[in-house]
């Protein structure tokens, strides 16, 4: 087969990321990743629709990720977009300028949403292209800011289920305080226990090895947990954090007033008003399958839905 070059677009609730990959007999070889925060959903939890400024973010991203596809010759594109983009009413808007930006690249090239499901499906075969899978089957979640995709498998996916539950919605709900209050804590865990609780329901997550997290929240959760100076792509991949480390992290960040969240050397500053509310996802996943599983430990991968879109369109 043919080396050729792809390009994959993720565009999520919180950020939208790029990876162009040269890809030759089903592997991928990264060229370039890049990831921007641009909150497409801000709002979109209350008013149902997309803010013109977090439209006007995201152009401003894409147009960019269009001129780097240009420069490294892509032959191929595909543009996903996730849970702000299913519920916002005026997501036409969206596709028009999506379809405008990359049709400078590819013809034809336009956003798809994707379901939950489809999600959940292209994040586990991006998060497992790389673990043995002696060490399945594997529960992957996949952390985003609208929602939250639990998946079972070891070689191909045996359940899902994508919950509607983020950092950005949760925060926006419930988390209204800097630092937030007892009983905005204990709303936003309520909430969170009720939309994974259907999630734990329909993944069957007892019969786990290994709990892999993938996304923003989760890598940058396990960097302060191994009091990493500094976001390092490299030393995060396919770490391990035990379980009682990732939660003393998670009720750290909780607890914090913003300016200190900040302050974090691994710390993104688009993530630095809604890691908390991440952080109780996080926490309450933790002790699910602690409780469920006997896991003692989540390890992170960097590898996600940007790789499983990218291995998608390389066949």
């Amino acid at each position: 087969m043919a080396r050729i070059t792809l390009a994959a677009i993720d565009c999520g609730t919180n950020s939208i990321r790029l990876l162009i990959a040269d890809a030759s007999e089903g592997r991928l070889t990264d060229v370039h990743r890049e990831m921007r925060i641009v909150r497409l959903g801000q709002g979109v939890d209350a008013t149902g629709q997309f803010a013109q400024a977090a439209l006007q973010r995201t152009r401003s991203a894409l147009v960019d990720y269009a001129n780097l596809c240009i420069a490294h010759d892509v032959d191929r594109i595909r543009m996903v977009a996730t849970s702000a983009t299913r519920d916002a009413s005026n997501r036409d808007v969206f596709f028009a300028m999506t379809a405008e930006v990359l049709g400078a690249v590819v013809d034809g090239a336009v956003a798809e949403v994707i379901t939950g499901i489809e999600e959940a499906e292209l994040s586990f075969r991006g998060a497992v292209n790389e673990l043995d899978p002696a060490t399945g089957p594997f529960v992957i979640v996949d952390l985003g800011g609208g929602s939250t995709e639990v998946v079972l498998g070891t070689d191909t996916v045996q359940a899902s289920y994508s919950a509607d539950v983020g950092c950005v919605r949760l925060t926006e709900r419930c988390l209204h305080s800097d630092p937030p209050t007892a009983a905005e804590v204990a709303a936003a865990r309520e909430l969170v226990r009720e939309r994974l609780g259907e999630a734990l329901r329909v993944v069957p997550v007892e019969r786990a090895h290994t709990w892999v997290g993938v996304a923003g929240t989760m890598t940058t959760a396990a960097a302060l947990a191994h009091d990493l100076p500094s976001y390092d792509s490299a030393a995060i991949h396919l770490s391990r954090v035990g379980m009682q480390r990732l939660l003393a992290v998670c009720e750290g960040l909780i607890a914090m007033p913003r300016a200190e969240r900040a302050a974090l050397g691994p710390m993104h500053e688009g993530r630095v008003d809604v890691i908390g509310g991440g952080a109780i996802v996080i926490e309450e996943l933790a002790v699910a399958l602690h409780q469920r599983a006997g896991i003692e430990e989540l390890t992170v991968s960097e590898h996600d839905i940007l790789d499983g879109i990218a291995l998608s369109i390389a066949e």
